[in-house]
């Protein structure tokens, strides 16, 4: 957002804090829904009647323009609104993607049209988004989709297949990449649109996950048809767009929704630790407060990230150090959790709570360790991007999609 569409707050931020503090001592009162909750239905229902509440009391969309719904206001009104919300419960969890990713790129990239249409439904809630990269041939190496993008008069038609997209049997709408220049390198002859995830055409398939959630859907295109102005970006510059989304990714997925210094999983685990007598056994301490020392940093470096975000563009490849970060976070608590709960962090009875809570803690945390890029992904952008280090030897640089070798 430009200086110029910054609006002059009716309020100072002393008086904005007292009022997000009230707010979020009314509404933040932790999530409480039945159980059990496979697909995430639930707790996204009770994330959209926060968010709708956040809306209803202005308090939503606080750097976003006016125009669009929000309140216009400077960088540091959204700094107060982290601070207060840090010590809260954590009420939209579920909306990570809808707003950590696809809202910034429709506010940064999308037209002036497109953010009249999508931003205010989105920003309150009514609408939830989801994101479509991956393909089955097309994890790590995203550039290698196949799904294509054909123009038909003022309609685009879309086929093809997307795999691990979180919450699209939910989702109102997505953000998908897609070839339309197959005569190009790989890397070039990518769009990005927006979909419609209930139009005709779209068959949305669950993936069921070995600790029973279902959070994750493989999805068909089957000749689907969206308007010509659901485009976002230039034609065939659609990778220099998933680039930007993927960094906002890795914000949201390594900073969170709140700031200050955030130490749960190590919190929890110290209790957990109490609760079982393991306290003061010494390598149990040793390895919680590495677990703590390791929980401090990575919520330093997100205030960093978060700091270099002011100017109101897209993150850069330092965002990867705090998805690295909470991958490594993952793999340790996953250890004390092994070592804590025995033989119940490994398979669990579904009438004991406890013993679920633990075993699906421990399979939950190895997709820490790709969801976001995987580890190997997150160096080698830490390194090329951040570091200066070479890149490797990429064979197919300049390859036309159409003569590369594919599986």
């Amino acid at each position: 957002m430009s200086d110029a569409a910054v609006a002059t707050p009716t309020e100072t931020e002393d008086e904005f804090r007292a009022r997000a503090r009230a707010f979020l001592d009314e509404h933040a009162t932790g999530l409480v829904f039945d159980l059990p909750d496979p697909r995430a239905a639930a707790e996204l229902e009770a994330n959209k009647v926060f968010q709708q509440k956040l809306a209803d009391a202005n308090l939503a969309g606080i750097t976003m323009p006016t125009e669009y719904g929000g309140l216009g206001y400077p960088k540091s009104y959204e700094r107060v609104w982290r601070e207060e919300y840090s010590k809260s419960a954590d009420m939209t969890t579920q909306l990570t993607i809808s707003h950590g990713m696809c809202m910034p790129m429709m506010t940064e990239y999308g037209t002036d049209e497109q953010k009249k249409q999508f931003l205010p439904d989105m920003l309150s809630a009514k609408t939830v988004w989801c994101q479509m990269f991956s393909e089955p041939g097309a994890g790590s190496d995203v550039a290698s989709l196949q799904t294509r993008a054909m123009l038909d008069g003022d309609e685009w038609i879309i086929n093809g297949q997307k795999v691990w997209t979180t919450l699209a049997h939910v989702s109102d709408y997505g953000i998908l990449i897609a070839r339309t220049d197959p005569e190009q390198p790989k890397h070039r002859g990518i769009t990005m649109f927006v979909v419609d995830m209930k139009a005709p055409g779209v068959e949305i398939r669950p993936i069921h996950q070995v600790d029973g959630g279902m959070h994750f859907n493989e999805i068909f295109f089957t000749d689907v048809r969206i308007p010509r102005s659901w485009q976002v970006g230039e034609l065939n510059a659609g990778w220099g767009l998933a680039t930007a989304m993927l960094m906002y990714e890795r914000v949201a997925i390594g900073t969170g929704s709140s700031s200050g210094i955030k130490t749960p999983t190590s919190d929890f685990l110290f209790k957990t630790a109490k609760k079982f007598g393991k306290n003061t056994d010494r390598v149990m301490r040793q390895e919680l407060i590495q677990l703590y020392s390791e929980e401090v940093t990575k919520s330093l470096v997100s205030l960093q990230t978060r700091a270099a975000m002011k100017a109101g563009k897209t993150p850069g490849p330092g965002g990867s150090l705090g998805k690295l970060h909470g991958a490594k976070i993952a793999r340790m608590s996953r250890s004390i959790t092994m070592n804590l709960g025995g033989p119940a962090a490994d398979a669990w009875d579904p009438s004991d709570e406890a013993s679920k809570r633990y075993s699906q803690s421990t399979l939950r945390s190895y997709a820490a360790n790709i969801a976001g890029g995987t580890d190997e992904i997150q160096k080698n952008i830490i390194g090329d991007r951040v570091l200066g280090l070479p890149r490797d030897i990429s064979v197919d640089k300049n390859l036309a999609f159409k003569d590369l070798l594919k599986n």
